[in-house]
This record gives structure tokens, sequence and C-alpha cells, in this order.
């Protein structure tokens, strides 16, 4: 079956072929007609609507979704949130967020490290009907990036029940739990 992702995010794709194997996932990097949308939504959901909408005027009559995730961390007020991938700044890469967000914690609130990671898809069947669905996956900040698998703020990640960061951990585990693993398993509930 055929999906189409409104992501430019590589490593979300990966993980997306990964956790659905038995799908013929695209991107809108495939299509020359398509300028990827702002994200000025105020949250996850908002983001994800934005860019399945922007995706679903070009491409039609196909499984369509828009995705946005990030990481909430409860002593920095629930930031980086929806600025999780441009939180050290706008052409930021990971470790540069990954080192601000250490930073901001040992300024602000180095006894409260407790985060969470969000991850809002918003769905068009090939009829147009809109779905929404979330995953959530708790846990905690660690004092210093450990490991080297995964993306994004994986290598401070320590999920609930666990020693190890999501990059310690490996793709394998971290795709049994994740925030964007747990919307997925929604995500072929409703396609089937």
């Amino acid at each position: 079956m055929e999906l189409w992702l409104a992501t430019g995010n590589r490593s979300k794709l990966i993980e997306f072929k990964t956790l659905l194997p038995s799908f013929e996932i695209h991107t809108q990097s495939e299509l020359s007609v398509f300028s990827p949308p702002p994200e000025n939504g105020k949250t996850f959901e908002e983001n994800a609507r934005i860019k399945a909408r922007s995706l679903k005027a070009v491409k039609t009559g196909v499984w369509v979704i828009g995705e946005d995730s990030g990481l909430e961390v409860e002593g920095l007020g629930n930031l980086p949130g929806i600025h999780s991938a441009r939180y050290a700044g706008p052409k930021a890469i990971d470790p540069e967020n990954v080192a601000k967000l250490l930073k901001m914690l040992g300024l602000k609130s180095a006894n409260n490290r407790k985060a969470k990671f969000q991850c809002y898809m918003v769905i068009y069947s090939p009829d147009g009907r809109e779905s929404v669905i979330n995953g959530t996956v708790e846990g905690s900040i660690s004092t210093k990036p450990i490991g080297t698998d995964g993306f994004g703020y994986d290598p401070v990640f320590i999920p609930d029940g666990e020693t190890k960061t999501f990059a310690e951990l490996g793709l394998t585990r971290k795709n049994q739990i994740s925030h964007r693993a747990q919307a997925i398993r929604k995500l072929i509930e409703i396609i089937n």
C-alpha cells in the first residue's frame, strides 16, 4: 500500500520505512511541485495538520501523513517542544540542539530532568477523511550524551523503565517503545 509522508527529515523517513516494511512510503521530496509549508502552528498537532494538508493539496487519492514530534522537558517549561528541531537556531544540527538543552537544564533546573517525547500524526485517507493520533514516551534527560544510534535528542533521553538512552538501546529497542512507534501502531489500525 502507498503512503505519502509530509517530511523532509531523512531520519524520520528511515524510521517509518523500518516500522512499516510492507508499505510503499513516499515523501514530498519526490514531488517537483511541492514547497514545504512554514511550521507555524502552536502545537505538534497543528504543525502535523499544516504538513498533511499541504501535501494532500498536491497528492490526492492516497494516504497522506503529516507528522510532528519533539521533546518536552518539564524543568524547562516543556521546552524545546515544537521548537525541538531548531532549539539552538533555525539551522541547528542535532549536537547543537542537545548541547543547548543540557546547558539550559544546568542553568534553570538541574534537578528536574523529567521529559517526554511526543509524536502527533494527522492522516488523510484516500477519500479525504482526517484522523489524528499521537504517541508519547515518558522518561528523563541524562547529564551528557551517550550512545550512537538514532537522531535528535536520542543520546540524552532515557525512557522510563530503562537505564540507557535511546541512542544506547539501539534502533530495535527504540522502535518497540518510542513515541513514533506507538503512533505508527495506531496508524496501522486506522489504515486496516
